[in-house]
């Protein structure tokens, strides 16, 4: 037990991994912080205490809040989730609602109470958030008002969480008027537990991650600081949700540590980033590869001049997504993979340094390498494992799973990469994505980005198909622009797919085209906007089993 902890409950310091499990954390000299730290203090009570009071963080439609204002409401709440809810130093607190400021003073004040935020999707059910519930031992719950019905019907599944409060027309805003707004930041410990991340499930049931206040700070010295190079005078926006370590990062983090301001979007369509980005003059946009092409679609119609910034995660980012967004828009976009287990991006590539098509190279602090399946460095140019490390890593909320993601103090991502000769990784598949056909390793996401290019396709996913002579086939599910428009569609059909094939012979590598293609209306997507391959490998293989 850290002698520093201000944390009463003590369930998340006993339930990280043992320390035989745990990453090598590098680099911490650089990031070093007194034993007692708390990240909401120094990210929002710091903002007001250096005269930023009046500046505006929030920007809305309905009103405004100012780094002030947010520090009453986040002081109020705190009050609150103390006085009136119970919630005990170390406690965890789930909280469910879409992209509001509301949402995010919730967090912020849990975490300036000692508490443990455990922020969930909007869409979640309340089967799935019981499961959550129930595996972070979670006795109190704040929600949005509209998304109540779900957190009752978790509440009646799991018998852990006790009370429920709502804001957006619910009691909460009400129970924190009256209070007085004066409340001084817990004195956490660095590494005291603040945040529990849930993977979004794009590989199956999701997993609980743990991260530090120390964390929070990290990637806003490191991704932040380091290569988006934020100013005060900023706009953030972006699609996604806080629930997403990628939302969290970009849309409140960030835009505190640099004294900026943010604009969050309950339903982040393209019209509506588009509304966001000019209403508000936007700098920065942050989103997926999928939100970008659906901007793309509707390129004409929209106004994001004030951008200079546009940054992708949450899946790869194919080149051909990243050539027409610079050709529409004349912005270099940067790409970045991270992981819920390592809290935000830890490779990417900004301005000149951007090379089309690989993800980039390590971010301060952080290094990383390939690796094979035995965990021997591979040389140059060879695909194996992604192995990462600095300081953030994976602590899984007792997860047998650790084992398996950490491997020698490195964090083991589940990525497919390859690193060329001047230190730049290239995507080449999830691990699980990679499709073995005839003895030959195809990746998935290189013939989703050659019918990318194809002028009809709007999306695609690749995964393997069973196949009695070839092992495994390479299956396209694609989604068209624009619905085919004729009376003969099986005829129809029929021809395009043999365009397709053609025109992937035609991009890459012939034996890696698709030899099955599926037409449909949409892919199936996690609550982030990452495509569910995984759904779509399993509908294949019980198809096999048949």
């Amino acid at each position: 037990m850290n002698k520093y902890s201000a944390h009463i409950d003590t369930f998340c310091r006993d339930s990280l991994p043992p320390k035989d499990q745990l990453p090598d954390f590098i680099n911490m000299e650089q990031y070093h912080y007194p034993e007692q730290l708390n990240c909401v203090s120094s990210l929002l009570d710091d903002a007001v205490a250096e005269g930023y009071e009046d500046k505006i963080f929030f920007h809305s439609e309905d009103e405004n809040w100012s780094y002030g204002e947010l520090q009453k409401i986040v002081n109020q709440l705190a009050q609150v989730l103390v006085e009136d809810m119970g919630m005990k130093t170390g406690e965890r607190v789930m909280l469910s609602s879409p992209n509001n400021p509301w949402m995010a003073a919730c967090w912020l004040a849990i975490v300036k109470a000692g508490g443990v935020a455990v922020s969930t999707m909007a869409m979640l059910k309340g089967s799935e958030l019981a499961i959550i519930a129930d595996k972070a031992k979670i006795r109190l719950a704040i929600a949005d008002q509209r998304l109540r019905p779900e957190l009752d019907s978790c509440m009646e599944i799991s018998s852990v969480i006790e009370r429920l409060y709502c804001f957006g027309g619910g009691e909460l805003e009400k129970m924190a008027t009256v209070k007085s707004g004066l409340f001084e930041a817990v004195k956490t410990a660095a590494d005291d537990v603040c945040l529990i991340a849930f993977t979004s499930g794009t590989t199956g049931k999701p997993k609980g991650t743990m991260h530090y206040h120390r964390d929070m700070m990290n990637t806003c010295l490191s991704f932040c600081k380091e290569t988006l190079k934020p100013s005060k005078q900023d706009i953030f926006t972006g699609s996604p949700p806080l629930a997403f370590t990628f939302g969290l990062g970009c849309l409140l983090l960030f835009p505190l540590w640099a004294r900026a301001s943010t604009v969050l979007i309950e339903q982040p369509t393209p019209d509506n980033i588009a509304l966001a980005v000019k209403s508000n003059q936007a700098t920065f946009l942050a989103t997926s590869p999928t939100a970008y092409r659906g901007l793309l679609a509707q390129i004409d119609q929209f106004q994001l001049d004030s951008l200079h910034s546009c940054i992708s995660a949450g899946e790869h980012l194919p080149v051909a997504t990243y050539d027409a967004w610079l050709e529409a828009t004349g912005l270099k976009m940067i790409d970045g993979i991270g992981s819920t287990e390592l809290l935000h991006i830890f490779i990417s590539s900004v301005g000149d340094d951007i090379r089309p098509g690989a993800t980039g190279k390590p971010v301060p602090g952080y290094e990383a390498k390939v690796i094979d399946k035995d965990g021997n460095t591979l040389a140059s140019g060879q695909m194996g494992l992604l192995a990462v490390r600095g300081p953030t890593g994976c602590r899984y909320l007792n997860d047998k799973r650790q084992i398996d993601y950490i491997k020698d103090g490195w964090n083991i991502t589940g990525d497919t990469y390859t690193m060329d000769e001047d230190g730049y990784f290239w995507f080449q598949s999830r691990s699980d994505d990679m499709i073995i056909s005839s003895g030959y390793n195809i990746s998935g996401p290189e013939v989703e980005n050659a019918l990318l290019k194809h002028p009809m396709v709007f999306e695609a996913a690749v995964v393997a198909t069973p196949d009695k002579e070839r092992g495994s086939l390479v299956k396209a599910f694609v989604v068209l622009k624009k619905p085919l428009l004729t009376d003969d569609s099986q005829e129809s059909n029929s021809k395009l797919i043999k365009e397709l094939q053609d025109f992937v012979k035609q991009t890459i590598t012939p034996y890696k085209y698709p030899r099955a293609i599926e037409f449909i209306d949409q892919l199936p997507k996690t609550g982030t906007g990452k495509i569910k391959r995984f759904a779509l490998r399993q509908k294949e293989l019980e198809k096999g089993l048949d």
